[in-house]
């Protein structure tokens, strides 16, 4: 089989895929509303990435070692937007409320 077929659909579900992340990622960043993320969810996908890492970056460049990055970038980010709205959140709940304030 010729490698032109192979390549081309690579690079074109790369497209695809990074295509359908993109605005998961835009909402997150913009809204900073993550609460419906599981935290779990990150964690798991970060360590499998790293993992797959080792296979993905051992196979000769290509369309998947950028699909492959930008899953690391991405769920990378995610996780640190995660954590960082749950530090901040619990940092709120820590505040005493004030006494006497009207709202």
């Amino acid at each position: 089989m010729d490698t032109t077929l192979p390549v081309l659909a690579g690079t074109v579900s790369t497209i695809v895929f990074v295509g359908s992340v993109l605005p998961m990622l835009h909402k997150a960043c913009r809204t900073r509303e993550l609460s419906s993320y599981s935290l779990g969810n990150i964690v798991l996908a970060n360590i499998g990435n790293a993992v797959h890492s080792v296979y993905v970056f051992a196979l000769p460049p290509g369309p998947i070692w950028v699909l492959h990055a930008f899953y690391v970038i991405s769920s990378a980010l995610m996780l640190h937007w995660c954590l960082r709205a749950r530090a901040v959140t619990r940092a709120g709940a820590d505040r005493p409320a004030a006494v006497g304030v009207a709202r």
